[in-house]
């Protein structure tokens, strides 16, 4: 659990560049890497949906981790911090929500992410949960981490899925109720910039965590 948690931390708390430098880096960081990438059609009930897997270079099972976008869609820079995961010894796997549907402007993206469902997160997301345990390479443990409101959607995943080990949420919405919370039974570890303006409050209500394992979570 710890290698998993510090492979996730260090991966996605890394990188410090602007946001307008993103698009960029992601590419670069693409083209040049060492590591096996790519797309896979996952089905999701009557539905084929597209995801993303980086796998590391390792010679024993790695564990998964699902990688969920912010509302901008699988962009080269969500791509590039699967890659990034990998290079820390995890398999990342990132579904499209968006259908490829990629964004520039945050009010076309943010409609696009708001149509989506709660039933079609889940659905989306166990698809792909089951799809990285049958991985070969997979040691069959898995976690979730997710972006913005990919944050938000981890939270609630969490909610919905007994057999994560952790989740990780940066900079994502946090549940507002206890019912929101009752069925958590793994780590959550929240990842927040002191001066955010946009998530002003985060609470979290999980009793069934000690706090010496969630260190990493801002309650």
């Amino acid at each position: 659990m710890k290698h998993l948690l510090f492979a996730v931390a260090f991966a996605c708390l890394a990188q410090s560049l602007p946001a307008e430098e993103y698009k960029d880096f992601g590419k670069d960081r693409l083209n040049n890497s060492p590591r096996h990438g790519e797309w896979v059609d996952i089905k999701s009930g009557d539905r084929t949906i597209k995801a993303f897997v980086v796998y590391p270079e390792r010679k024993d099972k790695a564990p998964a981790v699902l990688v969920i976008q912010e509302i901008f869609g699988l962009t080269d820079w969500l791509r590039s911090m699967c890659d990034e995961l990998a290079e820390n010894g995890v398999i990342a796997i990132a579904p499209d929500f968006l259908n490829g549907q990629k964004f520039e402007d945050a009010d076309s993206a943010s409609k696009a992410v708001s149509a989506v469902t709660q039933d079609q997160i889940k659905a989306v997301l166990d698809a792909t949960a089951d799809y990285a345990l049958k991985i070969p390479a997979c040691s069959g443990t898995i976690a979730v981490c997710g972006f913005c409101r990919g944050g938000g959607w981890a939270f609630m995943y969490a909610n919905e899925n007994q057999k994560l080990k952790a989740t990780y949420s940066f900079y994502g919405e946090a549940p507002d109720s206890a019912d929101k919370v009752k069925n958590i039974a793994c780590p959550v570890y929240g990842f927040y910039g002191e001066n955010d303006e946009r998530v002003t409050r985060v609470a979290i209500l999980d009793t069934r965590v000690g706090a010496d394992e969630v260190d990493g979570f801002r309650r």
